[in-house]
């Protein structure tokens, strides 16, 4: 049963409209009476009494027209703004304007003038103040109630103003702002929503030693990477959990939220200034076009669906063997981009009849390969798999795409591929040079796109770093002098589609991944951002390079030639020494005649002699005995 007070609130709410008329029809009949007073000091004239009543009744008439014209009966006033201000001194002017064109107008000059000034003044403080009243009280009342984790706010600009507004008004929200800390020391002893202003960064020793914040909360969303790893290990030393907001190209109405805050990741320390790429060339490459992509499961391939559907693909096959990341892929897109354009096919690159039954039900325009085995130790264990999928399996999808009259074939490629050694890196080169022999002969345009590792994939060592530290440690790196290339999911995926529109077929384009970053370092990142000591909480023990793992990656091999094109991240790779088209064909039928015999090492001898580069770092298995058939 609902106790009396929650009856009465029921009760104000039900018939809150009609109070409001009531209390206004109140307000401004005293506005009037009161104006009257003031102006003559309390006594008012024999003259002017009989005209207090016209003046009360006109200015009813004319306020709560326009009260209502302006909404002031619908907003609730205890989360009164200035929103609400403006029209309440909107409203209440123009109404003083009608009065007085009305009044003068109509010849009665001699109205005192200061009673519609007087009248302006009170009704805006009678209108407006009692709802800035409620509205600070229920501030009042829920700062005192309201038990949050302190915070500390890095950055007293337009977000951290938001943020903390939000703070204030929302209690369901537990965070408490003890104060801002920024760089403009002209804003120190400032207060915005009656937080402080503490200091610049200099300051943060003894800010953290009087305030003791339970969190750092960075409210610079647009703060550029090197910024961000600054502030990182700055604030690393005083041991407390690091938060922030999305990237500012993430916030893309231009509203902050505490909803948004999250803890700082990797992330944040690597992501590089916007890619800029020519939207018209991908519009014109993707839009209305139907799509298909193998691997679609993964991380590249999944983005790759997102993406293509975001800038207007008409429809989208996601070609996958794997069928639980499937599932995942076409629930989040169903979810997030509702529509009939996408179609989730379980199906594997190296059966042929499946791939025929899917490219005649779709026909698709463009096909983008991001299929592969590429797990370097797990590869060198199983070379004729690798060999199989990686070789045999685009040439099926390549020479398919070509029979179905697809546009343009689109290959993911790796940096593992550059002067390789491994099985997977070598599998991957070869896969390069099939699909350039394909171009010479086909209509299709066979397209190529190579890069490094992409932070977070599945298999890549992040994922493993954060379930180490989840653990307790340690966190096993290779080699204390390993680099690798990252690059964002995302940005991978944007400059893909850009190399891809500008490709006219035969080329291998080479994204700009920035500078290789130290895998120890990587290590480190993960630690403390995750609120943990490196060495102190969380070892870092050093394991040794697996099987066909290298010290480095490289983009361009020695006898490329790196060209500049027209989107600024992305390059063409131009060899010099490639085999012909014959060589390739010859290749790839002696391959799948090893395969059907089960002759792992003479694979891997036909892998060596199209990929010169490569030694094996291995001895491979000697042949499966083929069954016998008597048996």
């Amino acid at each position: 049963m609902a106790s009396p007070k929650r009856k009465l609130k029921d009760l104000i709410l039900r018939y809150r409209r009609g109070l409001i008329l009531v209390y206004h029809a109140f307000a401004v009949t005293m506005a009037c009476l009161i104006a009257f007073y003031l102006r003559f000091d309390g006594k008012v004239p024999a003259e002017y009494l009989p005209v207090i009543p016209y003046t009360v009744a006109l200015f009813l008439v004319i306020r709560l027209s326009l009260f209502n014209l302006f909404g002031l009966y619908r907003g609730l006033w205890r989360y009164a703004g200035m929103a609400d201000l403006q029209k309440i001194l909107a409203s209440v002017t123009l109404g003083s304007l009608l009065f007085a064109v009305l009044v003068y107008g109509s010849g009665y000059t001699s109205f005192p003038r200061s009673v519609v000034v007087m009248e302006w003044l009170l009704i805006v403080g009678m209108i407006g103040g009692v709802r800035f009243a409620l509205r600070s009280y229920k501030d009042f009342k829920h700062s005192k109630a309201k038990e949050g984790e302190k915070v500390l706010v890095i950055g007293a600009g337009n977000a951290g103003e938001m943020l903390v507004r939000d703070m204030k008004n929302n209690p369901f929200y537990l965070y408490d702002p003890v104060g801002f800390v920024d760089d403009d020391y002209r804003k120190k002893g400032l207060t915005i929503h009656g937080v402080p202003i503490l200091g610049t960064r200099e300051d943060l020793p003894a800010i953290v030693k009087e305030y003791a914040p339970e969190a750092f909360l960075l409210a610079i969303p647009s703060a550029k990477p090197g910024t961000m790893q600054e502030l990182m290990k700055e604030l690393s030393e005083y041991k407390v959990p690091i938060k922030t907001l999305p990237n500012l190209k993430d916030i893309l109405d231009g509203n902050v939220s505490v909803s948004q805050i999250r803890r700082l990741d990797l992330e944040d320390l690597l992501a590089r200034p916007p890619v800029k790429t020519d939207t018209r060339k991908v519009l014109e490459f993707i839009q209305g076009k139907t799509v298909m992509v193998t691997g679609a499961g993964g991380s590249i391939g999944s983005e790759i669906c997102k993406q293509v559907l975001a800038v207007g693909a008409g429809t989208v096959i996601a070609y996958e063997r794997h069928e639980n990341s499937l599932y995942e892929l076409d629930k989040d897109i169903r979810r997030s981009m509702p529509g009939d354009g996408f179609y989730a096919v379980v199906g594997d690159i190296n059966d042929k009849q499946r791939l025929e039954e899917t490219l005649a039900r779709f026909l698709p325009d463009i096909i983008f390969h991001a299929a592969a085995h590429k797990h370097v130790p797990l590869m060198e264990e199983n070379p004729r798999e690798a060999i199989k999928n990686n070789v045999l399996g685009t040439r099926r999808v390549a020479l398919l795409a070509g029979e179905y009259g697809v546009g343009a074939f689109v290959m993911v490629s790796t940096d593992k591929a550059v002067n390789p050694t491994s099985i997977m890196g070598a599998s991957k080169r070869a896969c390069e040079l099939v699909v350039r022999g394909l171009n010479e002969s086909s209509e299709t345009k066979y397209i190529t796109v190579r890069f490094g590792n992409v932070l977070g994939s599945s298999g890549s060592v992040v994922p493993l770093f954060r379930e180490q530290i989840r653990r307790g440690g340690p966190v096993t790196v290779t080699h204390p002098d390993i680099t690798r290339f990252l690059m964002l999911i995302p940005e991978a995926v944007q400059l893909v589609l850009q190399a891809a529109s500008i490709g006219n077929g035969g080329e291998i384009f080479v994204l700009d991944m920035g500078e290789p970053i130290r895998i120890a370092d990587l290590a480190r990142d993960l630690i403390v951002l995750s609120g943990f000591e490196p060495e102190k909480d969380i070892k870092i023990e050093y394991i040794g390079l697996r099987p066909g793992e290298k010290l480095y990656e490289e983009l361009f091999d020695k006898d490329e030639e790196v060209v500049l094109t027209s989107a600024g991240k992305v390059f063409k790779a131009a060899s010099r020494d490639l085999p012909d088209r014959a060589a390739i064909v010859d290749f790839c039928d002696r391959l799948e005649q090893r395969l059907v015999l089960k002759d792992t090492n003479g694979m891997v001898g036909l892998l060596c002699e199209i990929v010169k580069s490569y030694v094996p770092q291995f001895e491979p298995s000697q042949p499966e005995p083929r069954p016998n058939r008597r048996a």
